[in-house]
């Protein structure tokens, strides 16, 4: 018996609003049973708080984000 053919990988599309796959990713992680809406509004909410701080905009918060996530990766 023959095997199938692998199936061809799927690439994450980035996130529509900041353009970013990391946080696609970790929006994936953050949805449960399937309502992303609620994770979007999740994390958008809380890229939101760290930008109004007057130090941070939103790049600045993306970037604090990408470095929360490295900063807890294992080794």
């Amino acid at each position: 018996m023959s095997r199938r053919t692998q199936a061809p990988k799927r690439h994450i599309l980035p996130d529509p609003k900041y353009q970013s796959q990391l946080l696609a990713k970790f929006m994936n992680m953050i949805m449960n049973d399937g309502k992303k809406s609620v994770a979007e509004r999740i994390i958008y909410g809380a890229l939101d708080r760290i930008s109004e701080r007057e130090t941070h905009s939103d790049e600045k918060a993306l970037e604090l984000l990408e470095q929360a996530l490295e900063n807890v990766k294992p080794v």
